[in-house]
């Protein structure tokens, strides 16, 4: 979602002319489980795609593991309505819920699915090993930063969005979202699968492959991120410990693998005369 702006541009060809930016609002994420509504969190995010944003972090905090535990999500209400800022998941009655995961995403910022928390270590232990046996040709694996950019609309008008897409190991893009955001852009990806019932082989990112990106495709259960930029030494930590493979500065037919390198297909050797 983009908003038109007034703006005065300085230097050659300057002066006052219209603009598009991103637009930014807060959103409340709840969860209903067997008849009570509790706040899981609240983040900055774009309007847009709300109700698979709830339920992608409601995986990642690890409420929801399959589709099968999810009975549906819809906007929370009062006596004037849909409350367009309020989403509420709702987990099937039979799904053991840990009430100490809810309410910790409490900080409202862009910058960090994982901002506030002070048991970061608990974290990474609820983050599960992925043990799928895919495997994924290196020029495949190469060519889904571009593919996802030919999907990013709202990018193209306002150069100020991150991405997230969900892909196939043989390279068939599933969903791409996008948000201010970078974890929420995966939240909603990772939330349009679970909603849909598909499954992901490969998580791609537009901007850096930071730990909460990681975090997230582990509790997802996909085995390869694949990130534009550059990972950090906790995101490379936490894929070798699940099994993820890690690809990052993934461009221009390059990439680094930072763990579980043995998902990949290398091309076959050229022949020598």
């Amino acid at each position: 979602m983009a908003s038109r702006v007034r703006v005065t541009r300085v230097g050659p060809g300057g002066g006052a002319r219209g603009d598009l930016v991103v637009v930014e609002e807060p959103l409340r994420v709840h969860v209903t489980h067997r008849g009570v509504q509790h706040l899981l969190g609240s983040t900055m995010r774009t309007p847009g795609h709300d109700l698979e944003l709830g339920v992608g972090l409601a995986v990642g905090e690890g409420v929801l593991r399959t589709s099968a535990d999810l009975v549906g999500a819809r906007p929370c209400r009062d006596g004037d309505g849909p409350q367009p800022d309020d989403v509420t998941v709702i987990v099937r009655e039979e799904v053991e819920v840990d009430l100490s995961k809810l309410g910790r995403v409490a900080t409202p910022s862009s910058a960090c699915g994982l901002c506030g928390r002070d048991e970061i270590d608990a974290i990474v232990a609820m983050a599960p090993r992925v043990e799928r046996a895919v495997r994924v040709d290196v020029d495949v694996l190469a060519s889904l930063p571009e593919a996802m950019r030919e999907r990013q609309s709202v990018f193209r008008r306002t150069g100020g969005l991150h991405a997230a897409a969900l892909a196939t190991s043989d390279g068939r893009i599933l969903v791409v979202r996008e948000d201010v955001g970078r974890h929420n852009a995966v939240d909603k990806a990772v939330g349009w699968a679970v909603m849909n019932g598909a499954v992901a082989d490969v998580l791609v990112v537009s901007g850096r492959a930071g730990f909460e990106i990681v975090q997230k495709a582990a509790m997802a259960a996909i085995p390869v991120v694949v990130a534009v930029s550059a990972p950090t030494s906790l995101s490379v930590g936490v894929a070798q410990e699940c099994g993820i493979t890690l690809a990052a500065f993934v461009r221009e037919g390059r990439a680094n693998i930072y763990s579980a390198p043995e998902r990949l297909i290398e091309p076959p050797a050229a022949a020598t005369v």
